[in-house]
């Protein structure tokens, strides 16, 4: 147990400090867990999810061939017109379309097709990309937290629990509603006076064509289709029960079949060093997972609250909400589903108990940069524009809106279902 804890606390420190590429260092970690036997090689491979991977490459794929129609330029300005240049309207704008994508999509797909319009939109306006990129990274963690298919643990407490997509939204829906507006209303005070675009930006905004921006409209029309049928396939999964990856992977095939371009040119514009350190990450967490350190942080938290139903509750969001923004919450979840099944016996109704690692799991994401699979893609299409979002910078805003929604969260839960 203390080599995989070393092992993960070492890469852990130096991802912090970003002195090294942390596709690297993750996949460096990775290779030490299975050559000091923490793991076998196929519980290493086992351990990578690739379901996430898949879903990845096939969003990625779409996205940069959407990107060379001019479609997101053409967004851009549309947007940007809209607000009339104004900042602070456009990052609300932005920031209540993520979370509403991220609820009926996921938040990784709506990170790969927001994030990139946004860009273009702040280069218009000579703005600091940074604040927006954040406030989205915020508003698809929050968002994808409300709905059964928005976010993966939601997914995987939905099937153990047998709650439908209905559930999620009408238990989590008013939470969710609270906490983004108390994060835009935040992020509005922390970066209204930093956020200032000149009248006569405002005005030669105004005056551009979007139509010009459209570069081939043919392949545009044929890029919406296929991504429309492919978010048509992502809302279905509760019925179809196709997985997002393989929809993603079949639409990306599709479209480069239908652009006619090299498969080469394309698979160059996938983000391997986001893919390599999912991987590393993925095996990292699975040797903490089987040495049994999440398994025992789960069990001493439910031996501390003695057999009471209120301050289990609470405490599973709380432990919820500190583990994920350390480790991937999906293996932290999938921990936690057999404890919180097994008190069923316990107590007469343990709805609670699920709807708090939910919260917990989803939100506790938004604390660090490598929190959420969302956060690591945001970051990484930002640092290939040149504004690279430090874990620090990052930090300084993820942890204290982080504390601030699952404070709201556990205050909802104690007053919804535990009074």
């Amino acid at each position: 147990m203390l080599v995989a804890i070393i092992i993960f606390c070492l890469a852990y420190i130096l991802i912090i400090f970003e002195k090294f590429p942390i596709s690297v260092l993750a996949m460096l970690g990775a290779i030490v867990m299975v050559m000091t036997g923490v793991l076998g090689a196929e519980e290493a491979f086992r351990a990578i999810d690739l379901n996430v991977i898949f879903l990845l490459v096939g969003m990625m794929i779409m996205v940069s061939i959407l990107a060379e129609t001019g479609l997101f330029e053409w967004i851009a300005i549309k947007a940007t017109q809209l607000v009339k240049g104004e900042p602070i309207p456009l990052l609300v704008l932005l920031m209540l379309a993520t979370a509403v994508f991220s609820a009926f999509l996921d938040n990784v797909t709506t990170i790969l097709l927001i994030v990139p319009v946004t860009i273009v939109m702040l280069e218009n306006l000579k703005l600091d990309t940074k604040p927006f990129i954040i406030g989205e990274i915020l508003a698809s963690n929050i968002g994808g937290t409300a709905t059964l298919i928005g976010d993966p643990p939601n997914i995987l407490i939905g099937s153990e629990a047998g709650f439908s997509f209905n559930d999620f939204i009408i238990n989590l829906g008013p939470v969710i509603i609270i906490n983004l507006i108390v994060t835009i209303f935040l992020l509005y005070f922390f970066y209204c006076r930093k956020l200032k675009v000149s009248r006569e930006l405002k005005a030669h905004i105004m005056e551009l064509s979007p139509d010009r921006a459209l570069k081939d409209k043919k392949l545009m029309y044929q890029s919406l289709v296929i991504l429309l049928l492919v978010i048509a396939g992502f809302v279905s999964h509760e019925i179809t029960h196709i997985e997002p990856s393989i929809i993603a992977l079949a639409g990306a095939m599709a479209l480069i079949l239908v652009s006619k371009k090299e498969p080469e040119e394309i698979f160059e514009k996938v983000e391997w060093p986001t893919l390599f350190f999912f991987m590393g990450l993925f095996i990292m967490v699975e040797g903490l997972v089987e040495v049994g350190v999440i398994q025992m942080l789960a069990e001493a938290t439910l031996s501390l609250t003695k057999g009471d139903f209120q301050k289990t509750a609470l405490f599973i969001g709380i432990l919820s909400s500190s583990v994920s923004p350390i480790i991937d919450n999906i293996p932290y979840t999938t921990t936690m589903l057999p404890l919180i099944k097994n008190l069923e016996t316990a107590f007469p109704n343990v709805d609670a108990l699920w709807w708090s690692l939910a919260l917990g799991a989803c939100l506790g994401g938004n604390a660090t940069l490598i929190g959420a699979s969302a956060n690591v893609v945001a970051a990484n299409i930002s640092k290939k524009n040149g504004k690279v979002i430090s874990f620090i910078e990052y930090l300084k805003y993820g942890l204290p809106l982080t504390f601030v929604t699952i404070v709201i969260a556990m205050i909802y839960l104690n007053f919804r279902y535990l009074r």
